[in-house]
């Protein structure tokens, strides 16, 4: 059977829907192509929105134990990790079965199955019920990510798990080792040790998160330093073997080899492109070395009927950048003079406390040898944190020396990755330290720590003393 549509969206995550539905909201006829049952993607059904669910519930049962501090004591919580499955999946069916009725109304055909490129025009779908092929006039790849594999490390057991099994808590682990200390490592690991497990950690390089300003990963360090069982930094994991109760981990640190074994371990050391498999080299599609497919800034690929967003062309790999590239490639081929040039892009780190940022960060500025001026405002000086006992944060903002305007924030703290947002827009807006600190924000909040930054700038915060020279 053959199929004509004139807009084949490849993929039906954040960025793939984000795209058919435009597309079908300006009139097009649009279809999308998945090789699950249902919308949403990774971030969706394996990724984002579950780690999230359970992140929050991490941070309730951190919450309860803080309590006694105020003279609270809630008790030992009892954990019914059924139910908690159940809630977590009824999150991800609530948000997935919206998406089918947005789709049925929007006229959005929906064609199950796995595709691949026969041609620069045309996609062979296989599916529950058999094979078709697909033609189209013009196709947007959205066809994301997925956790990078250490051959090494596969070993044939349940016990090695990668953010994918992870997310599916078939058991609370006595212990647990995460291979990685980047976000989604650090995010899982919280989950994991505020439910009970002892969580530890590996990271080859001297720091965690090393895409994140060392200030801003400080104190969660701090934080995760009590909560977790041991951080190795600097350490190289030669070896991982399966034993009758655990899996054997040998590793190679400053201090010599040393091995332990753990209930079950977790390998998140990144994501790859989903470029690989799709028959893309029937295309006149270029991939880099990385497997990244290349657009230009309308989103186009070398070849004049496919377009790429997402996961699949490029870091970083978030699903909001996915949202936007989608909607980019969609006004572009309706004729409006879209592109993807964005100021900033935020990213947020769900751990606890968060981390956020946009635009420039402070290790860029010191790379490219940029002057800037750095304003941090310490959370210790906000009522509003003092009130909530999360006086561990900081939000600080990169300047530019001469015309003030804003060109990186930066929050590390409760709700960091909320807060963000105010940052984006000014960066977006080329807003200045001066419109920041100008913009009357309501009192208490942490969100007027971001004026408070502001003020420091110029030396007239309030309740810190920092005279301008």
């Amino acid at each position: 059977m053959t199929t004509h549509v004139p807009l084949v969206v490849l993929g039906g995550g954040p960025g793939g829907y984000a795209a058919a539905f435009l597309a079908a909201d300006l009139g097009m006829e649009v279809a999308i192509v998945e090789q699950e049952e249902r919308l949403g993607g990774t971030c969706l059904l394996r990724g984002c929105i579950p780690s999230k669910a359970l992140l929050h519930v991490g941070r309730v049962l951190a919450e309860a134990r803080e309590m006694e501090a105020w003279g609270i004591d809630l008790g030992k919580p009892k954990i019914k990790l059924d139910a908690l499955r159940a809630r977590k999946e009824k999150v991800i069916s609530t948000l997935t079965g919206g998406l089918g009725q947005l789709a049925k109304r929007r006229n959005v055909r929906i064609i199950h199955g796995t595709a691949r490129f026969s041609a620069s025009g045309s996609l062979e779908v296989s599916g529950a019920d058999g094979s078709q092929t697909v033609t189209f006039d013009h196709c947007i790849l959205a066809s994301g990510s997925r956790p990078s594999r250490i051959p090494a490390f596969a070993l044939p057991t349940p016990r090695v798990m990668d953010s994918t099994s992870a997310l599916e808590l078939e058991e609370i682990p006595d212990s647990l080792l995460v291979i990685g200390g980047g976000y989604i490592g650090l995010e899982m690991g919280t989950v994991y040790a505020e439910l009970g497990s002892k969580v530890s950690v590996v990271e080859l390089t001297d720091t965690l998160l090393p895409g994140a300003d060392r200030d801003l990963v400080k104190p969660l360090q701090t934080r995760l330093e009590k909560l977790f069982e041991a951080i190795h930094m600097k350490t190289k994991v030669a070896g991982l073997e399966d034993k009758k109760k655990g899996i054997l981990v040998r590793f190679e640190g400053p201090e010599g080899p040393f091995e332990k074994e753990y209930s079950r371990v977790l390998v998140a050391v990144g994501r790859r492109p989903n470029s690989d498999g799709l028959g893309l080299e029937n295309t006149a599609v270029t991939i880099d070395a990385k497997g990244f497919v290349q657009v230009d800034a309308h989103q186009r690929t070398s070849d004049p009927k496919i377009l790429a967003i997402g996961d699949v062309c490029g870091e970083p790999m978030l699903a909001h950048r996915a949202s936007h590239q989608g909607k980019v490639a969609v006004e572009g081929l309706h004729g409006e003079p879209a592109l993807f040039a964005p100021r900033c892009i935020p990213a947020v780190v769900f751990t606890d406390p968060e981390i956020a940022w946009a635009g420039l960060t402070e290790q860029e500025v010191k790379a490219s040898g940029q002057t800037v001026e750095i304003s941090r405002y310490p959370w210790a000086a906000s009522g509003r944190a003092q009130a909530l006992g999360r006086t561990e944060g900081m939000t600080k903002l990169l300047v530019d020396p001469e015309t003030d305007t804003v060109l990186g924030v930066g929050i590390v703290g409760a709700g960091a990755g909320e807060l963000i947002a105010e940052g984006a827009l000014a960066i977006e807006m080329a807003a200045s330290a001066r419109d920041l600190a100008e913009t009357i924000h309501a009192h208490p909040t942490l969100g007027e720590t971001v004026a408070f930054a502001a003020e420091n700038h110029f030396g007239t915060a309030t309740e810190i003393y920092r005279p301008r020279s």
